[in-house]
Formats: C-alpha cells, sequence, structure tokens
C-alpha cells in the first residue's frame, strides 16, 4: 500500500524546524562550538564547553542531541562527555531523554517530508533498503538495528516514521534498544580520567558490547528467518 502524500503544511513546518535547529548551532557560540568538537571527535572540548555552562549544560546536551539527527557524528562523543560531567545515573537519564527526542523528531521527518528529499539525502537505494527491512521486520528488527552500534541511529528513525511504524512501537524499541550502548558509553565518560585497559570494569564492558552486537545481530538473523517463513507458508 502506498504512503499518503505528506501536506505541503507538513512539508514546510519540518524543513522550518530544521533550519531553525541549523541557526541555533551558528548563532550561539558555545553550541556551534560544542557541536564543532562533536563532529571532529573531541570529546574533551566537548566536556570542557558542557562544564563551562553550569546549569545549561543540560539544555546543551539536549540541542546536541536534536542535532544528531541532521549532523551525524558519533552520538557515544557526547555519552562520554555528559558522563564525565554529570556522573553515571544523572548523564544516562539525561542523555536517554536527548536521543529519544532526537529519534522522534526524526520519526516526525520520516512522517512528514516528501520522500524525495529523503532518497536525496540518503541515497535512494539505501533508505529504500533500511524501509523495507523494518517493514518486513517488526518489532524484533527495530530492536536489534538499536543494539548493534553500527548501525545509524538516524537512518533507522527516519526509516521507521517513513514506513509508518506505530508510534508506541517506535518508542519502545528505542528505548530497550539503545540503553545498553548509552549506558556503556556514558560509564566509559566516568571512567576518562583513570581510564585503564587493565580494569575490570573497563574489559567488562568491553566485553558487553561485543555481546550486544552479536545478539543484535542473532535477533536480527532470526527476525529475517521468520519473515522468510511468513512468506513461503
Amino acid at each position: 500500500m502506498e504512503n499518503p502524500k505528506p501536506s505541503l503544511v507538513a512539508v514546510a513546518t519540518t524543513l522550518g524546524g530544521i533550519a531553525l535547529l541549523a541557526g541555533l548551532v551558528f548563532a550561539v557560540p558555545a553550541l556551534h562550538d560544542a557541536a564543532a568538537a562533536a563532529i571532529r571527535g573531541d570529546s574533551a572540548e566537548v566536556r570542557s564547553e558542557l562544564d563551562s555552562l553550569g546549569i545549561a549544560g543540560p539544555l546543551l546536551i539536549l540541542v546536541l542531541a536534536l542535532l544528531h539527527a541532521v549532523v551525524f557524528y558519533p552520538a557515544e562523543i557526547v555519552d562520554a562527555a555528559a558522563g564525565f560531567v554529570y556522573g553515571f545515573f544523572p548523564a544516562l537519564a539525561l542523555m536517554m531523554v536527548g536521543w529519544l527526542l532526537s529519534g522522534f523528531l526524526c520519526f516526525a521527518v520520516g512522517r512528514s517530508v516528501a520522500r524525495p528529499l529523503l532518497d536525496r539525502w540518503f541515497g535512494t537505494e539505501r533508505f529504500e533498503r533500511t524501509e523495507a527491512a523494518i517493514e518486513r521486520g517488526g518489532a524484533t528488527l527495530l530492536l536489534s538495528v538499536r543494539l548493534i552500534p553500527i548501525v545509524p541511529f538516524s537512518l533507522v528513525s527516519y526509516a521507521a516514521g517513513a514506513a509508518r511504524v506505530p508510534t508506541w512501537r517506535f518508542a519502545w524499541t528505542t528505548t530497550l534498544g539503545y540503553l545498553p550502548i548509552t549506558a556503556l558509553s556514558v560509564y566509559f565518560g566516568t571512567r576518562l580520567e583513570g581510564l585503564s585497559l587493565t580494569d575490570p570494569l573497563v574489559l567488562g564492558s568491553a566485553a558487553t558490547l561485543l555481546a550486544l552486537v552479536f545478539v543484535g545481530h542473532r535477533i536480527a538473523r532470526r527476525g529475517g528467518a521468520d519473515d522468510r517463513a511468513s512468506e513461503s507458508a
């Protein structure tokens, strides 16, 4: 079934919101510096910007998370910086809120923006392949691609919106699937000053990361096998 075409108002509103976000990045020096540092992968500079802003730091975190919807920097940079500045549990809660907001922004754009724009942005073949996989795989696939850190967070969110995934399914698979990798990244941030490769907790975290990749891969393969079985039935 063909998806309904978005209205011009929806397209204009979505693009206006993205333009406003880009304008904020260029207009606010601290945000511009932090965003540039995140894109470069400079976690020390991101930490410095967060620390210098005091109580405004969490707001910067949320804006950086929203910025990830249009600028695909390594999300782990901001996770680690937040862990370093705020400690594990406050940073984990803040980052999960930020990534959920970012995910829902991408999800809304995927539903509302004209399809040719998304195809041009990501590449027609790549985007259509991701969207088709999400349509076939259901909750199982959505959960698995969140568990596998190498799958782009924003691309999955855009494709889920374009595929008309139910909002509740998108919310719980994003929360449950993205929590482990976010927790690991935040934890590494809390240990940056005294980071040692011989630290048992660091070794355990690395082992957990590998386990997540393995589990995510198994879930994706299982979901694909179930889908093929249903098609042949």
